[in-house]
């Protein structure tokens, strides 16, 4: 089964818990605090794989989760730190977030890795919040929860030349008299539903061809089969535009021609300056002599003319391909923005909202810091938390909001009386 295009869920591993422990022996007493950190959760890592060419193996599959970091334990004992969960994609492949659209990573060369989601922190356990004031810290740190993303692959086929045309002018003929490919072929539409590729090797140089299903009119706003697959010739160097110019399906060479590249220019401009050759196909079914001509004058470009039952025209199509292939920069992978990334950013920033009913609601990314660094059962650690809502500014935010003695304040899934 072929698969260019799928949606999965990722999430990365938790950390694991800090310990609260402290040491018992016999004849050692004051043995202080000794309970050790969480381990890490593990990461999400995307390789890219040559010997893949679907993204099939999502088909059934379609949550991907890392374990969890271990706990910490007694002894100063750290938790074991979950192994990162790799998956394999084949070469080409793009990753999005399917939130924002936004591409995150192009998985452009075999052994391309990237790490989509960084497992969650393991907490402190007690042993690491003793000091000489506070000798006996009954409280430890939780570990990180990390959250669920849903990202979006896409296989975009890597190869220097794109043949391009309606369905049955003739491109998978083409292709397996060109190269050693052996694609599906038949005299009705649709015969190629998935890419297919060649090599053509020249002396010591070869290059690559991708058969790309046939286009119709509306592709590019997802008519027929070809929309699936335009994302296919974006990589390409060269794009070949093959016509029928015998008409053996009753349609006009010029007018698939426009249409074509209609639908190559609505789906990316950038597309539409690709380079192009123009090849009249089927040449040994031709009652028109003039035809060629006709259509080349219609269009303004240079026509070469090539039979692949007949192997008229060949030679000298190969010898211009593998010219403009030189010429032409390689392919290259997609710029990806520098911020681009699923994970948000941390700050240590808040907001504070009167809700209707009188309550007051503390949000933002120090909150999410105090739920992870603080313990609220243990009353050290509720000091630690008073403390940094005072010193952070927040204490003076909720009375310039109007809160008064008596009033409730939300933060995260706590509620609080403030009491003066």
């Amino acid at each position: 089964m072929f698969l260019d295009y799928v949606k999965i869920f990722i999430k990365a591993g938790n950390g694991g818990n800090g310990a609260v422990s402290f040491h018992r022996e016999k004849y050692v007493p004051n043995g202080g605090p000794d309970g050790g950190d969480g381990g890490n959760g593990g990461d999400i890592v995307f390789v890219a794989d040559k010997d893949l060419n679907t993204l099939a193996d999502f088909k059934f599959r379609k949550h991907f989760r890392a374990e969890n970091g271990g706990n910490g334990a007694a002894k100063n004992c750290t938790g074991k730190s979950a192994e990162n969960l790799v998956i394999k994609v084949p070469v080409g492949t793009v990753i999005k977030d399917s939130f924002n659209g936004e591409i995150i990573a192009d998985l452009f060369d075999d052994g391309d890795t990237f790490v989509a989601l960084t497992g969650g922190r393991g907490g402190k356990g007690n042993a690491r919040f003793a000091h000489a004031q506070r000798q006996a810290p009954a409280f430890s740190q939780l570990g990180e929860v990390t959250e669920e993303h849903q990202v979006t692959l896409e296989l975009k086929t890597i190869a220097d030349v794109g043949l391009v045309g309606f369905p049955n002018v003739g491109k998978s003929t083409l292709l397996s008299v060109l190269t050693s490919a052996k694609p599906k072929i038949a005299n009705y539409h649709f015969t190629t539903i998935n890419p297919n590729l060649g090599v053509v090797q020249m002396f010591d140089d070869s290059f690559v061809i991708a058969d790309i299903p046939g286009l119709i009119e509306g592709a590019s706003d997802g008519a027929g089969l070809g929309h699936y697959f335009l994302r296919h010739i974006e990589r390409v160097r060269l794009i070949v535009h093959i016509v029928d110019i015998s008409g053996s399906e009753g349609r006009d060479p010029y007018d698939d021609y426009v249409k074509i590249r209609k639908e190559l220019a609505t789906y990316s401009e950038k597309l539409a300056q690709t380079p192009e050759i123009v090849v009249a196909s089927k040449a040994d079914l031709l009652t028109d002599d003039k035809a060629v001509g006709e259509f080349a004058a219609k269009i303004g470009k240079k026509v070469y003319t090539v039979s692949a039952v007949t192997h008229q025209g060949l030679d000298e199509l190969l010898k211009v391909m593998k010219n403009k292939v030189d010429e032409l920069p390689p392919p290259s992978r997609t710029e990806i923005a520098p911020e681009a990334s699923l994970e948000a950013k941390s700050d240590q920033k808040f907001t504070v909202q009167k809700l209707p009913d009188g309550s007051y609601l503390v949000d933002g990314g120090l909150v999410d810091f105090l739920i992870q660094n603080v313990t609220i059962s243990s009353q050290e650690s509720f000091a630690f938390f008073q403390k940094v809502l005072k010193d952070r500014g927040v204490i003076d935010e909720l009375k310039r909001k109007g809160m008064k003695e008596g009033d409730t304040v939300i933060i995260s899934d706590l509620e609080f009386e403030w009491m003066d």
